[in-house]
């Protein structure tokens, strides 16, 4: 059941990491601008959920709801700092005012919090739990459980309620969604909101394993670009398909040995199936994709958008 319990730590790592890509494509989508503060978004839920837990003493799961709602409000406050002013600009004074906003979060979050890594609260415990035969940390499962509510949460928001389809058409037309009557900034605002919210949960949910530092949200931002770039740059679904394949590499590549001891006997096994390793396979997945499918894996054509 090796490989099996290895599959549970692949969906729980890519769940995570999905949230932190929907997040990424969300704001791709309602302004066309890349959002590269979205990984110190993570780092910063990282440390609300710290925070959170030494006042409150409780669970990750009971403190959730509290987290994201303070990061959505995190989230409004980068659109109207890194975004709006400069909404009719070129795209690229956005992306240098989220680069920015990214180096106040990491410079706050040193100040208040130090340089050292800290761990989120478990969601619900320390253990491990049996199912068909596999052995599984209570984390993983609870990760798992949890991201699949709030993606699930996500779609029902933006396919079964007014605000959600409000946010959907700003996404596809700003000028036509403005001409209809719809507050297009407030939508773009609520956006990052939702995007930040998802950050901070990504955050909660990594942190307790991977540990948080100030620095640790651009690896988690150079994550969720390459799952776009790998699903198809605006893609939903590729978003999440990205991140999977990603998690599959960083836990199935080192663990090929374990899984095919054969491979042991290899020489210089321990740098051919390192993390490292893993990290250069995936660039080169990466690049062959983006050559044969240049659009991703679920992305249209860039004569096809409108």
């Amino acid at each position: 059941m090796a490989i099996a319990q290895l599959l549970v730590e692949v969906l729980a790592l890519g769940a995570a990491y999905a949230l932190v890509a929907l997040g990424f494509v969300l704001i791709l989508n309602a302004t066309g601008a890349v959002n590269f503060a979205q990984g110190d978004l993570v780092m910063a839920g990282g440390f609300g959920a710290v925070l959170l837990a030494d006042r409150l003493h409780v669970s990750g799961l009971v403190l959730l709801p509290a987290l994201l709602a303070g990061m959505a409000v995190l989230g409004v406050v980068v659109a109207l700092a890194a975004y709006m002013p400069l909404r009719r600009r070129p795209p690229e004074a956005v992306f240098i005012s989220t680069i920015a906003v990214g180096i106040i979060l990491q410079n706050v979050a040193n100040r208040l919090f130090g340089a050292e890594p800290v761990a989120t609260p478990p969601l619900f415990g320390a253990g491990r739990v049996r199912f068909a035969g596999v052995d599984a940390s209570v984390q993983s499962v609870a990760i798992i459980g949890v991201a699949a509510l709030l993606i699930a949460a996500l779609y029902t928001l933006f396919t079964h309620t007014q605000f959600g389809r409000r946010l959907r058409a700003t996404a596809y037309d700003r000028d036509m969604a403005m001409a209809i009557g719809i507050p297009v900034d407030r939508m773009i605002a609520g956006t990052f909101a939702v995007a930040a919210a998802l950050a901070g949960a990504a955050g909660l949910l990594l942190s307790n394993t991977f540990f948080v530092t100030p620095s640790s949200g651009s690896d988690y931002m150079i994550k969720a670009y390459i799952a776009v770039v790998i699903g198809g740059w605006g893609s939903i679904r590729g978003a999440v398909a990205g991140a999977l394949l990603i998690a599959a590499f960083e836990v199935l590549y080192p663990s090929l040995p374990l899984l095919v001891p054969a491979l042991l006997w290899m020489p210089s096994s321990d740098a051919v199936f390192s993390q490292t390793t893993s990290t250069i396979v995936l660039d080169v997945a990466v690049l062959l994709i983006l050559v044969v499918r240049p659009q991703g894996l679920f992305g249209e054509a860039a004569r096809q958008r409108p």
